[in-house]
């Protein structure tokens, strides 16, 4: 009985240090990658401009654009989808 009670809190150890390294590893991560991107980003739209898709392009790179702090620019490229 104890020793399934030790092995049940060796393995929740385990898990809550696995957890930490993970926690780690992203915090550490989002602060070395803050200057990315350093130049405008560009969308492209494989559609042309006015349409439906140019419409919805636009509206993700509105909300791109509120969420990363970064210029996005749509380009309208007619054939690009294949």
């Amino acid at each position: 009985m104890k020793s399934l009670l030790f092995k049940r809190i060796a393995h929740c150890i385990g898990a809550l240090t696995l957890s930490a390294v993970a926690a780690t590893a992203t915090a550490t991560a989002t602060a070395t990658a803050q200057n990315f991107p350093s130049k405008p980003l560009s969308m492209i739209v494989a559609f042309p401009a006015g349409g439906g898709s140019d419409v919805i392009g636009r509206l993700v790179a509105k909300g791109m654009q509120d969420a990363l702090g970064q210029t996005i620019i749509v380009e309208n490229v007619v054939g690009v989808g294949g």
